[in-house]
């Protein structure tokens, strides 16, 4: 049996004052959803365990039937495995965004939704002019990519800390680079990759098409080696 399962992320939001204290969701047309809702089976599920940061990750390995307690390494891994880069023991790996900054302020957390092709060509002449025997950067999709450090693990690293681009929408990026005690070494690399990038042709055309200025990398979401996560089984527990 095949199974299609849509996962409308963030939809429920807060209520909102014009919208008359309707969430957005309430308040939008969508007759498709209603007529599912209508016609199928409610129910509700915990998707994100307690102890857990509610994200997408999580969640979504949840609803695929893998218990984030046990199969859970990080978003970074998820994104190496999906991009066939294998990791050893003592690797780490980021998630390596794409982002927006104006004024040195984060402006758009996806570099304007940035394309698979222009991004592929940034992320490539970073790991040209960046990448290392340690270091290497790996595109992805849009604005979501993938940076391996081998051998990092007894450098602090993992104990860092890090912040989601998407949670500092119009806040000073100096101020949410990634801190500890050896966080100097990935916010050197996305001050570098901000000189780099500012002028290279791609970024050029998008600053005089979609006025989108001033790009750079920005690390997030640091994991070790990925579980062993078996073939996939649907089985997630009503809450």
């Amino acid at each position: 049996m095949k199974y299609i399962v849509i996962v409308p992320d963030g939809a429920a939001d807060y209520p909102i004052e014009i919208l008359k204290g309707k969430t957005p969701l309430e308040a939008a047309d969508k007759p498709v959803m209603n007529c599912l809702a209508a016609e199928g089976i409610l129910g509700r599920v915990k998707t994100v365990p307690e102890g857990f940061t509610p994200a997408s990750d999580i969640a979504n390995l949840s609803l695929l039937g893998y218990e984030p307690n046990i199969y859970y390494s990080g978003r970074a891994s998820l994104e190496a495995a999906n991009l066939g880069v294998n990791l050893n023991d003592n690797d780490l790996a980021f998630r390596c965004n794409l982002i927006t900054e104006v004024d040195g302020k984060l402006a758009d957390y996806s570099a304007g939704h940035i394309t698979d092709k222009e991004a592929t060509i940034l992320i490539n002449y970073l790991d040209d002019k960046l990448g290392t025997s340690e270091i290497k950067f790996y595109p992805g999709k849009s604005y979501r990519h993938l940076l391996l450090y081998k051998n990092s693990r007894s450098k602090g690293l993992y104990e860092d800390t890090y912040y989601p681009p998407h949670d500092i929408m119009g806040k000073p990026i100096e101020e949410h680079f990634p801190k500890g005690s050896q966080a100097k070494i990935l916010v050197d690399l996305m001050l570098k990759s901000k000189e780099l990038l500012k002028d290279h042709e791609i970024n050029k055309v998008r600053i005089e098409r979609i006025k989108a200025p001033r790009g750079l990398i920005w690390t997030r979401d640091k994991t070790l080696l990925a579980k062993n996560i078996p073939t996939f089984a649907l089985s997630v527990v009503p809450a």
